[in-house]
């Protein structure tokens, strides 16, 4: 066992925050808090989460969970949870470094040898994605996800989703799967229409059809249509996944390992969808100790179908990808669709500190970008 000696976080380009955690003697864990445009909240939850867990064991990984959840009576949301994912997976790192093991053989080993990815095309203002969808079968990916819409009108013009038909359209033809993503930006009147348009064509999933907040309206969708709906960027933790699991109208939960309290919960979370025969498809934008720690709970998930993963993504455009920040970047080489087991101790991928700490020097945080429509009105990003 070996104390919590000192924690740091580092603001990193594009829009990524890591965390480092050592023990008394000497052990380090990576950790990842990224909270997409909401980075200053995220830091000020870690200093002072951070001054109150130095001393403890790192090795009691749920104790720190619990008291980071039950003992701040506010609890649960983008912030908080942000901030004890990044802790959170920099102490699984840390145990199974110390251990000399893959975080996957401590959740029970691998039940799979190989993990299915998919990639983004499209960008916010969705483009000519046949070309970059071929780009993507080059890199060897067999699958992507694109946005369904630009920014639309609470009530659009109906012909606003007929480029989204056509980009599926493009897409399907050269023999790739494509998730739509509504990026809830799509209200209820037009993503009934939607929906209905892009079921012939056998999206591989609709995701957030409608904001998360619309339960309502998104069991409604569900039975509206047979392609499987996908959510869960925007729920924090299990009890905010549970209403979902219970009305039965998420066919893929999409939990993010930033955003739901790191490794530990996305594991329960992921039990949870099991018990209601949901599958999981964990949500990523977002950097590789992200990535990595995804893999870990995707090898030992049963019901694990695909993973987002970033490389190349629309928003990494500082010279950073997924393959920056850390000395091995072959493990994220796509084949057919897959990419292979992380095999290295912890996470599976080795830091570049040096690297952290010079890019993390004077690093802007990143800002969400927003729609505004014709009349001056706020659109959904």
């Amino acid at each position: 066992m070996g104390k919590i000696a000192s924690m740091e976080y580092f603001r990193l380009p594009p829009r990524w925050l890591f965390v480092k955690i050592t023990d008394a003697d000497g052990n380090v864990g990576w950790g990842e808090a990224s909270l997409e445009g909401h980075s200053q909240a995220v830091e000020g939850c870690l200093d002072a989460w951070f001054e109150r867990y130095n001393g403890f064991e790192a090795d009691d990984i749920e104790h720190i969970w619990q008291m980071s959840w039950r003992t701040s009576f506010y609890r649960g949301g983008p912030v908080f949870m942000s901030a004890l994912s990044g802790i959170d997976i920099a102490l699984w790192d840390l145990k199974a470094r110390k251990l000399g093991l893959p975080i996957y053989q401590l959740l029970g080993g691998k039940l799979r040898d190989k993990i299915k990815v998919y990639a983004w095309i499209g960008g916010d203002r969705p483009g000519d994605v046949e070309l970059q969808a071929k780009a993507r079968q080059a890199q060897g990916f067999r699958a992507v996800k694109m946005n369904g819409t630009e920014d639309l009108g609470w009530m659009d013009s109906p012909a606003a989703l007929d480029d989204c038909v056509e980009r599926l359209k493009a897409v399907k033809a050269l023999g790739m799967d494509a998730g739509i993503d509504f990026h809830g930006r799509v209200h209820k009147p037009m993503a009934k229409q939607l929906a209905r348009l892009l079921e012939p064509h056998r999206p591989m999933f609709l995701e957030e059809p409608l904001l998360s907040e619309h339960i309502e309206g998104i069991a409604d969708l569900a039975k509206l249509v047979s392609a499987p709906i996908a959510l869960g960027e925007r729920l924090y933790s299990r009890w905010d996944v549970k209403p979902f699991l219970e009305r039965g109208c998420v066919d893929i939960l999409q939990p993010d390992i930033c955003h739901v309290g790191g490794i530990s919960e996305m594991r329960r979370i992921a039990a949870m969808a099991e018990a209601y025969d949901v599958a999981l498809a964990p949500h990523c934008p977002l950097g590789p100790i992200a990535l990595a720690a995804n893999v870990q709970v995707d090898l030992s998930s049963p019901n694990f179908v695909i993973q987002e993963m970033s490389l190349g993504i629309h928003y990494n455009s500082t010279g950073q990808d997924l393959t920056s920040y850390h000395k091995n970047p072959e493990v994220w080489k796509v084949t057919d669709g897959y990419i292979d087991i992380l095999q290295g101790p912890g996470l599976g991928i080795e830091i570049d500190e040096d690297e952290v700490r010079r890019l993390s020097k004077d690093a802007k945080a990143w800002v969400s970008p927003g729609f505004i429509g014709p009349g001056g009105e706020i659109r959904e990003w």
